[in-house]
């Protein structure tokens, strides 16, 4: 009996290993794709975070990100580059720098 009791809480800690590791690869994995926006969507949320930056090229979207609902990368003409994180009505939550220019704390170039 304590034969058979050893292999039955073995396999029970092994089958809860494997599926602990899978649910946490599969959780991580989830929070890497990142969604581009498209559509009208594209359109509407590049305007809105051009106008918030004065300018510059979208050069990177996505949708659902933690900080807002849309995500647009926008570089300036001096290279740096600025998040605009955006709500559904496509409305500026903030900002925030991936490379600080001169003068650049906040991302909006101001």
């Amino acid at each position: 009996m304590r034969r058979t009791t050893r292999w039955i809480v073995g396999g029970a800690i092994a089958v809860a290993v494997i599926g602990g590791g899978t649910g946490m690869a599969v959780a991580n994995g989830a929070g890497d794709r990142e969604t581009p926006i498209t559509g009208p969507a594209l359109t509407s949320a590049s305007a809105a975070a051009l106008r918030h930056t004065g300018g510059g090229r979208v050069t990177g979207t996505e949708t659902g990100d933690e900080e807002g609902y849309y995500e647009v990368e926008v570089t300036r003409a001096d290279g740096s580059q600025v998040d605009v994180h955006l709500d559904r009505d496509f409305h500026v939550l903030g900002t925030k720098a991936d490379h600080n220019g001169p003068g650049d704390q906040d991302g909006t170039g101001r």
